[in-house]
């Protein structure tokens, strides 16, 4: 079996899974609750877990609650104002969710290149595509390191246009002391199954300009003002294009009972992040996605290696029930993309695709556990 046909391994195997979901054990007994209350689908829940998110990522912004990441990054396009044939500067580098909403819309998507160092959009690649028709900067944290937020905000206040982070990746991630959700005009997040804890799928949306608050929650549903319909005092019109982006109870449920315990889940992370640093740098066939920057918290979704024989080393842990992957992969080799990227070349993401490899990080991975899977990297490269 060559590594391309590596089956994803079954549930009960023995090895170290690439992920695993983080459900708290408090939302077994919350949830069957919640099933038997009035309020299933969006309810006093979903304001809850607003409140409490905005508390601890972003107190100055509004937090919307939506179904997906992909409807947080899709509403927050919306409320930047883009519109058809726009020019926005986005990552080559992503999730397709990130750039998929920007096709529903008819907005001119120029690609930029990656950093070797932090797979993470390139500053100077931004500026050598950034014009008086650019509308946005898209930027996504991988794996949890902050992008350049310094230079990208620089460059967006220069241009008089917004930076929409996608911070699927970067809960609990910090820039020069301000929690990654607060300091963007736009910031959105995922809590889809194997991010750092989900709500069966869901997302949420952090938005600085207030102004902009209730037109986000009509959007999320239908265009509908349900806070004035719930009062009685609807007048039966809708008179903007509106989606089903919202959460439901349920997941809002699941998300509040892992918020409360979200210190210990990054603070493990952490530790089975910086295991792997400390064993796998010193290897000099060995590199490890970092920019050790200290105006940087890392949130450790995923660890990442950089190596020559990726495709030997995946086959080689398998071997030993250890799940490694890629998980991104480079947007300009989709089809649906593929009007945007004709005669464009992208020097970094070229030397990276084939070398980078996704270690498991998450929960029930133990320090030993960590330790064991740095022996045999060392070992094998």
């Amino acid at each position: 079996m060559s590594f391309k046909e590596l089956p994803i391994m079954p549930d009960k195997s023995k090895g170290v899974m690439l992920f695993y979901p983080y459900v708290s054990k408090k939302s077994s007994s919350n949830l069957k609750k919640k099933l038997s209350s009035r309020w299933l689908g969006q309810g006093p829940m979903v304001d809850k877990f607003e409140n409490k998110f905005k508390k601890m990522f972003a107190n100055k912004c509004s937090a919307i609650a939506t179904g997906s990441g992909t409807d947080s990054l899709h509403l927050a396009y919306i409320l930047a104002g883009l519109k058809k044939n726009d020019e926005v500067i986005t990552t080559v580098f992503t999730c397709t969710a990130t750039n998929i909403p920007l096709l529903y819309m008819g907005i001119k998507i120029k690609f930029a290149d990656v950093e070797k160092e932090t797979m993470n959009i390139s500053v100077e690649s931004v500026k050598k595509l950034i014009s008086k028709k650019t509308k946005a900067i898209i930027c996504v944290h991988y794996g949890g390191l902050p992008c350049d937020m310094k230079n990208l905000r620089a460059l967006a206040k220069k241009y008089n246009i917004p930076v929409i982070e996608d911070a699927a990746h970067a809960i609990g991630a910090t820039y020069d002391g301000m929690p990654i959700g607060s300091i963007s005009e736009f910031t959105t997040f995922s809590f889809q199954a194997i991010k750092h804890f989900t709500t069966g799928d869901g997302g949420m949306l952090t938005v600085k300009n207030k102004k902009l608050e209730g037109k986000a929650k009509r959007i999320r549903w239908f265009g509908i003002d349900r806070a004035k319909k719930q009062k009685g005092t609807w007048e039966n019109d809708v008179n903007e294009v509106g989606y089903k982006y919202q959460m439901t109870d349920i997941s809002a449920t699941m998300g509040y009972d892992s918020l409360l315990e979200f210190k210990s889940i990054l603070s493990h992370r952490q530790k089975i992040f910086n295991v792997y640093l400390k064993n796998l740098s010193p290897n000099k066939k060995v590199f490890c996605v970092n920019d050790y920057d200290s105006k940087k918290t890392h949130a450790a979704w995923l660890f990442t290696i950089l190596i020559d024989n990726k495709d030997f080393l995946q086959k080689k842990l398998r071997e030993y029930s250890i799940e490694t992957n890629q998980v991104h992969f480079r947007n300009d080799r989709y089809s649906i993309f593929k009007k945007f990227t004709k005669n464009k070349k992208f020097k970094n993401m070229d030397y990276l695709e084939n070398r980078y490899l996704v270690l498991p990080l998450h929960h029930k991975v133990t320090v030993s556990m960590a330790e064991y899977i740095c022996k045999l990297i060392n070992k094998f490269v």
